[in-house]
């Protein structure tokens, strides 16, 4: 009997390797294609190199250097070359520092229909806007996929964002995905698979839907995607990848969990004030808000249509004598092609500064804005501490908004400027900056920062220690291991980043968790939501901690945890203080938990809402340490 399927089920459906497709249900998928970064891949590397296997076994790896690519300080150039030789050792291409972020490069160059992509990165669904099954997870589960292991995950319900009408001049892909936000915020997302349909989703391009693959990694939904159709197809003709087009759609019967519907007629210019990415009101509600820098670019609004319009908006304009204005493509290509049709000259004749393809800004390594600064950005993400200095604040916006912001030097509404209308009818393909693998007779490169991971811990049975804090709703992994310039050149070396653990919320962290000999951390709603990066995960870990204790966890963090062996455990955490001395039997996983607070006397009940094979490998110490017992 034909059971009509939602595009994500028919893409995980052809990909199941262990398991039956059903919702609420744990399954492994085959994972065809890889992606690590200069921020996560370095541990990612050296959690592959642990499992002892000659080359990369999956279909495809790139190992990309993005975060970092200015190398701002050696350990960071010391990376870059551990990640370009480990890479052609074990058989994986690698992008060079300039050629771009590794999202946009990714979906440019190697996205295929139909196909599912692994990636240390939480915003890999970029890939979405290609028809593409992107997922972001901790570097251990792409370790694993890169070795040809599957991909476990719980399979999730699935949302239909129906696209109606024709965006107005004015209104962007990025206020399609700041209005899904502002519908159903930071958590709307979480247990989800977002699809998009409808006769709006024809006039958005494939840069487009990436824009909002992209963005929507902030409702917490495990991947987004939209059809691959005649769209999709012309993309990749320009790509000179034609070949690799094949149609996708839902069946028209297709049973959705939820449906949001979004007439693209009626959205106006939205923007996410400072805080969190939900945080999302009209353009007009804060226009003439001041500002001190405007950043265009990044891996959600890079594109070289993006940038093209901007350019546009300020040919022949000057930006505001007050503000500091970069633009940085997304990808190479974009950089090019702007070099190519005079955007790049206009743009810098306007007075913007152009910084080379890559993350760099986004995470707070060049451009920190200053304190009490307000900084508009194109990017995806606004919390404390983004850019690179918790004294300052960063909102969210599109290219439109940040280029008319630009010219006046306060928030302002693009709809204000004559309209521009850019086509794309030709790309420049150039992969200079794409090493193709060499072999095992290459040798990988290791500086005195490159610091191979202490073995995995078994749990004991009984759990019993000190908790170190206590934090509230939504913190997400920035705050639980900052990015930035503290931090990033230290993500080869777990024992030195671990000290930066919960820099922002309290100072102490890291030399009590010592002191202790580890503990516990207990938390709000959504704890760990935002970044994959599995860092937030395993510099805890290195400090000793044996347990979370939360509300409720965002997907990737509370795989992470569980990846290193760190128990996330679910319960009314209300009346847990810190200093509070807590025992936890955890002997049997399958019943139900009390956490004994002897400080208090009192009992809490907890859960861990775990399959039976997280189970085990929690208990066991881990990902690697799981999959390493199965290889002898």
């Amino acid at each position: 009997m034909r059971v009509a399927k939602t595009l994500t089920e028919k893409i995980l459906a052809e990909h199941i390797v262990d398991g039956t497709l059903g919702k609420g249900r744990e399954v492994g998928i085959r994972i065809d294609q890889c992606l690590t970064q200069d921020s996560t891949g370095t541990m990612a590397w050296l959690e592959f190199e642990s499992l002892g296997l000659d080359k990369v076994q999956a279909e495809l790896a790139v190992s990309y250097s993005d975060h970092t690519s200015l190398g701002f300080k050696g350990e960071s150039t010391d990376d870059h070359l551990f990640l370009q030789s480990i890479a052609s050792h074990y058989g994986a291409k690698f992008s060079k520092n300039g050629n771009g972020v590794c999202h946009q490069v990714h979906y440019e160059r190697f996205g295929i229909p139909g196909k599912t992509l692994l990636g240390s990165d939480s915003h890999t669904p970029t890939a979405g806007g290609l028809g593409m099954l992107g997922i972001g997870a901790g570097g251990a589960d792409v370790a694993v996929a890169m070795g040809g292991g599957p991909f476990y995950l719980t399979v999730p319900k699935v949302m239909r964002v129906v696209l109606t009408g024709k965006l107005p001049w004015g209104v962007t892909a990025k206020d399609v995905a700041l209005e899904i936000l502002r519908r159903i915020s930071v958590k709307g997302g979480v247990g989800y698979f977002l699809e998009f349909t409808g006769p709006g989703v024809k006039i958005l391009s494939v840069p487009e839907r990436a824009t909002i693959t992209n963005m929507c990694t902030e409702t917490g939904a495990t991947s987004s995607i939209f059809p691959s159709d005649a769209v999709t197809k012309e993309f990749l003709e320009l790509e000179g990848r034609g070949s690799d087009w094949r149609p996708l759609v839902p069946d028209p019967d297709a049973i959705y969990d939820a449906t949001v519907e979004i007439d693209l007629s009626a959205l106006v210019p939205l923007v996410a004030m400072p805080g969190s990415p939900d945080n999302v009101v009209p353009v007009t509600e804060v226009a003439g808000t001041r500002i001190d820098q405007v950043y265009i670019g990044s891996c959600t609004n890079g594109s070289y249509r993006d940038i093209r319009v901007v350019a546009e908006l300020l040919r022949g304009r000057r930006v505001a004598k007050e503000i500091d204005v970069i633009v940085s493509p997304g990808s190479r290509q974009a950089w090019e092609m702007l070099i190519a049709d005079g955007s790049f000259l206009a743009l810098t004749q306007a007075g913007v500064r152009m910084i080379e393809p890559g993350c760099n800004a986004c995470i707070g390594i060049g451009f920190v804005p200053g304190t009490n600064s307000l900084s508009l950005r194109t990017v995806n993400r606004n919390w404390k501490g983004r850019g690179g200095n918790e004294l300052a604040k960063l909102a969210l916006a599109s290219p439109e908004v940040a280029a008319a912001s630009a010219l006046k030097g306060v928030i302002a509404d693009p709809r204000e400027l004559p309209p521009v209308a850019v086509r794309v009818t030709d790309l420049i393909v150039d992969d200079t900056l794409i090493i193709e693998p060499e072999g095992g007779a290459v040798p990988v490169r290791r500086a005195p920062n490159i610091v191979k991971m202490a073995p995995p811990r078994p749990l004991p049975a009984v759990l019993k220690g000190e908790v170190l804090i206590v934090v509230g709703d939504g913190v997400s992994t920035d705050a639980i291991l900052p990015a930035g310039p503290l931090t990033q050149h230290l993500r080869s070396n777990l024992p030195e980043i671990a000290k930066f653990t919960f820099h922002y919320e309290d100072k102490t962290f890291a030399a009590r968790a010592v002191e202790k000999g580890g503990g516990f951390i207990v938390a709000g709603e959504n704890y760990g939501q935002g970044s994959s990066r599995e860092h937030a995960a395993l510099a805890p870990w290195q400090l000793g901690i044996t347990a979370v204790i939360a509300k409720s966890y965002a997907r990737i963090h509370k795989a992470n945890l569980v990846n290193v062996g760190i128990l996330p455990l679910v319960g009314d955490t209300t009346g847990i203080d810190q200093g509070d001395m807590l025992e936890i039997d955890i002997s049997d996983l399958t019943r139900p938990l009390v956490v004994r607070n002897l400080t208090k006397g009192t009992e809490v009940p907890v859960r861990a809402e775990l399959s039976e094979r997280e189970r085990r490998m929690v208990k066991a110490g881990g990902l690697l340490a799981m999959a390493l017992a199965g290889r002898r």
